[in-house]
């Protein structure tokens, strides 16, 4: 898949699914590998969830190194660092009245999509019809029903289920980039307290992410489905 055809793609689905936003790509950079020529640093300190959501709605690309990760949780789901003890144990989420109990935290927590620690150095986000490289995952923040078209198209012609499987934790980095990474699986999620308290995700709005090599027949299908000439 070269980057007009991903480009074509993010084209496509705006239109087909009269989106307001662009859908986000993502691309985890591993330790070793060189970032894409051209993409600029984000040279500032904000959270993965922020980024991928300046990128939907202002249509910039930029890489972010772990130092630029402000959510350090965020970051080590994503691979950019190990996890800190008291967000791994569920003392974080307990300590702000999530859970009854640690162990019910810990048990939530143990359960979180996680990249290996430290094997990726950089996140590098696009809006995917400006995409100059080949994301892992495409992240799109939309309302219900287009989540729902999504996921219709998704199953199309393979048929089975989408998984959507969360928390209301860690979602747009652990459930939006970490689980499909990990599994090539696409996944739905709702948000969570971090994502919808520094971000402009609108109530009415959740997330789904697709691995990048789903793209094709999901854009295929959806425009057979929904496009203007579909019945």
């Amino acid at each position: 898949m070269n980057n007009d055809d991903i480009q074509r793609f993010g084209k496509e689905l705006i239109e087909i699914l009269q989106m307001n936003t662009s859908p986000v790509a993502v691309y985890l950079v591993k330790t070793g590998e060189e970032i894409p020529a051209g993409i600029p640093h984000i040279g500032e300190n904000t959270r993965h969830c922020q980024m991928v959501d300046n990128v939907r709605r202002l249509g910039a690309p930029f890489y972010a190194l772990l130092d630029d990760q402000m959510c350090k949780g965020g970051a080590a789901v994503m691979g950019l660092t190990e996890m800190s003890p008291k967000l791994k144990s569920g003392e974080v989420y307990f300590n702000l009245n999530h859970f009854a109990t640690i162990d019910s935290a810990k048990s939530t927590m143990e359960r979180v999509p996680m990249v290996e620690a430290n094997s990726i150095k950089a996140v590098v986000y696009s809006p995917l019809e400006k995409a100059t490289f080949a994301p892992d995952v495409v992240l799109i923040i939309a309302k219900p029903k287009q989540v729902m078209e999504l996921s219709q198209a998704l199953l199309h012609k393979t048929g089975g289920r989408v998984n959507a499987g969360f928390a209301g934790k860690q979602s747009v980095c652990a459930d939006g980039v970490a689980y499909p990474y990990l599994t090539g699986e696409a996944g739905v999620t709702i948000g969570c307290s971090g994502s919808r308290k520094y971000t402009e995700i609108q109530d009415e709005e959740m997330i789904m992410s697709v691995p990048v090599d789903m793209l094709s027949n999901l854009v295929e299908s959806a425009k057979s489905m929904f496009g203007s000439y579909a019945c």
